[in-house]
């Protein structure tokens, strides 16, 4: 994996608010390349490769296996297209896979999507896909984690898309 050049987020104002995302106990680093920026726990590691294509997508990994990603899209397509292509997709590898419209509140825009469900080498698996369309892209976020862990570490993929989601209006 490559790691992309990082750094701590500087300023009090930024480390209180990443201590509100992501909770006191997680170290946090600042992912900023390809124009995407966002905040992402210390112990994980980033995965820039998807990048060579034409758009811009990171990955971020948990220690687990766990995974949460990026991507920018050109603008003035359909997302829900972008989104159900993805659960099509997931759809043809996981042939008991289970969807259903799902979508978020960020910091006061709306992401729709589909929240997942599906096994994988016998183990239950969670996955949820988003976007986010702005004038200058369509934004898709994917997070994927066995059940166990998702229980675990879901408030953190949220903390990484909020983090995501503020830096675009910052």
């Amino acid at each position: 994996m490559v790691r992309g050049p990082v750094q701590t987020a500087p300023g009090a104002k930024n480390a209180t608010i990443r201590r509100e995302l992501f909770g006191s106990g997680i170290g946090v680093m600042h992912f900023e390349q390809f124009g995407l920026a966002f905040d992402y726990p210390d112990s994980w590691s980033v995965d820039t490769t998807d990048s060579a294509g034409g758009h811009a997508a990171v990955t971020v990994y948990s220690p687990e296996g766990a995974f949460w990603s990026v991507s920018a899209h050109a603008p003035g397509g359909e997302a829900q297209e972008l989104s159900a292509a993805v659960v099509g997709q997931m759809r043809d590898e996981y042939r008991d896979l289970d969807s259903e419209s799902a979508s978020d509140t960020v910091a006061g825009q709306t992401l729709p999507g589909y929240d997942i469900n599906f096994l994988c080498l016998d183990l239950t698996n969670t996955a949820a896909v988003r976007t986010l369309e702005t004038p200058d892209a369509i934004y898709l976020f994917f997070c994927q984690a066995e059940d166990r862990e998702w229980e675990r570490i879901s408030h953190v993929f949220a903390a990484m898309t909020t983090s995501f989601v503020t830096s675009l209006a910052g």
